[in-house]
């Protein structure tokens, strides 16, 4: 008997877990991108922010998600750390919004739910409707294993072990705050032990007080998860906005737990055992934001002397060649920010590499280990275009001036290249891998002859890149007419292999034209170094002249860098036709 009640909790545990892990799956796929891009946008003050943190967590259902979002933009520098952590104060705070929903008797909604999300599950033709679908489920399943836990609890009322069990872990408030802490961090999810606390006190497992100092540990438990996941590098500065968070609850709980028994009691007068841990949750959560808003900023300024920036030299994302000592001397300024693009090359080289191994070997390694890559490129892209702005401002003859706009334009066209790489192959080599699908024999060669001939053209383009070489240049441009009769001649192979029957080719076909697709953008960015070097010896474009670079903005520099690009690309689609695949 007592087993099957321990089975049946463990088992109502695991269901609200992974109700949880639905609603939050399915909001991020849903709206994933729209939420950073508006919390990226908000941060302008400390009450913005804390509004944010309060929407945007009320959406995903984590904090952590929300810490993690926030702490890619802290770390690339984007956020000053004071709004950063003006969003966690509203995050802790969106969490407890959910709790307030399910403290009401909604268990009559699950039908309802698992019947609206599997008919959208199922039968949405878009996959926004399909991921809302998946939400629905997810609280359904949220709901149902609720129910489930109250019934099992219900019955373990009758067994006399199991309340001297509970008196037993929880008598001492301190221990049971840390129970509720332990919980958390192994569950991931704050809400999740809320809830159970709910279930627990409302069946009469466990004292007012008890109650409360588990929704204490479970407060103190989602600043840990945070802290952990998001310090994979090494820099000190990147655990400024986690461990101020870790703060703020260790604070909180040093605060409310000698306060238990009083609160415990006064609370437990006009609230029920399940309204009572719903509204603590928030009043604790809404106390410590208030607490914390008036001084944030000195906060803030301790967490940056205690936490410096120092970034590792094993950190990739840390530029190598950009000597800020150098600026004083044009010529030497520009040259370090040159190896550093050509640094960006390596890189890209590295995760064309990796990604096309992915899409041969179905290897989910590779997939991750070149995401993680594009986010170093991404900042490496960064660094070098304010490093060439910054050596700018003093005045430039032509060919200093011509030689920036080279570098920038360059430095734009690998964090093109890293993007197409990672938006769209490893995408492609990630539902490769899910579906346990095979190229042709046949197909597979020509992908690879043609990845073979797009990575050589890539060093081939560093080369032109760093030495001007016209010759080189020429020889890239023709490139492109090879690729394109490349591309056709594949297309039309493809074709033939599906008119034949060929199974492989049948399961593949939107994949191979896709890959052969990316593998011709990218090499169009590839060989955007050749024009440089051509339109100074022709005379064609001259770039911008040395009293405009003296005396341009930042904004206005990458203004122009951005439109030659695009007439770059202009003429790259004339001379290549749309880049979609034939046949």
């Amino acid at each position: 008997m007592a087993i099957k009640i321990l089975l049946d909790l463990i088992g109502g545990v695991a269901l609200l877990l992974w109700g949880l892990h639905m609603v939050h799956s399915g909001i991020v796929r849903a709206f994933g991108a729209r939420l950073r891009h508006f919390l990226s946008s908000v941060l302008k003050s400390r009450f913005h922010a804390l509004a944010a943190g309060v929407g945007v967590t009320a959406v995903l259902q984590s904090s952590t998600a929300t810490a993690l979002m926030l702490g890619s933009f802290s770390a690339a520098g984007l956020v000053d750390l004071a709004p950063a952590l003006a969003v966690m104060l509203g995050a802790n705070i969106g969490t407890t919004l959910i709790v307030q929903v399910l403290s009401f008797d909604t268990s009559a909604m699950a039908p309802l739910l698992f019947i609206v999300g599997v008919a959208a599950f199922k039968r949405g033709n878009r996959s926004m409707v399909r991921d809302l679908g998946r939400v629905a489920i997810g609280l359904g399943l949220m709901l149902l294993s609720l129910h489930i836990l109250l019934d099992s609890l219900s019955v373990a009322e009758q067994a006399p072990v199991v309340h001297e069990l509970f008196s037993a872990i929880t008598g001492e408030p301190l221990l049971t705050l840390l129970i509720g802490a332990l919980l958390t961090w192994l569950s991931h999810s704050s809400v999740a032990t809320v809830l159970l606390t709910m279930s627990l006190g409302s069946s009469g497992f466990i004292t007012p007080e008890a109650a409360l100092a588990l929704v204490l540990g479970a407060n103190l438990g989602s600043a840990i998860n945070p802290l952990l996941e998001g310090t994979v590098s090494g820099n000190p500065a990147h655990r400024r906005m986690p461990v101020g968070n870790l703060i703020n609850r260790l604070v909180g709980c040093v605060l409310f737990l000698p306060l238990l028994p009083w609160l415990g009691g006064l609370l437990h007068h006009y609230d029920t055992p399940t309204r009572l841990v719903a509204d603590f949750h928030t009043g604790f959560n809404l106390v410590m934001a208030l607490l914390f808003m008036v001084p944030l900023n000195p906060f803030a300024r301790l967490l940056e002397r205690l936490l410096p920036d120092v970034r590792g030299a094993n950190d990739p994302s840390r530029p190598q060649y950009l000597d800020e000592s150098a600026l004083e001397s044009p010529t030497v300024a520009l040259v370090c920010a040159a190896r550093e693009t050509l640094r960006m090359g390596d890189l890209i080289d590295t995760m064309l590499s990796q990604t096309m191994a992915a899409l041969m070997t179905n290897d989910r390694k590779l997939v991750s280990a070149v995401s993680q890559q594009d986010d170093v490129i991404d900042r490496l892209h960064e660094a070098v275009k304010l490093y060439v702005i910054k050596v700018t401002r003093d005045s430039l003859d032509d060919e200093q001036g011509r030689r920036a706009m080279e570098i920038l334009g360059m430095a734009i066209n690998m964090e093109h290249i890293g993007d197409i790489i990672d938006k769209n192959l490893n995408e492609l080599a990630g539902k490769k891998i899910k579906r346990q699908l095979q190229f042709s024999p046949e197909g597979a060669a020509e992908l690879e002859e043609f990845y073979r001939i797009v990575r050589g053209n890539l060093r081939l383009s560093m080369s032109v890149f760093m030495s001007g070489d016209t010759k080189a240049a020429r020889q890239l441009l023709e490139e492109k007419a090879r690729i394109k009769e490349l591309e056709l001649s594949a297309s039309e192979n493809h074709v033939l292999r599906l008119k034949e029957g060929r199974v492989e080719s049948i399961e593949t076909s939107s994949l191979h034209l896709d890959v052969l697709r990316d593998l011709k953008r990218i090499h169009s960015h590839i060989c955007a170094a050749a024009y440089a070097p051509l339109e100074a010896n022709v005379s064609v474009e001259r770039g911008v002249d040395t009293q405009d670079l003296s005396s341009a903005s930042r904004a206005d520099m990458v203004k122009q860098v951005d439109d030659r690009a695009a007439r770059l690309g202009d003429f790259d689609q004339q001379l290549c036709g749309d880049g979609k695949p034939r046949g």
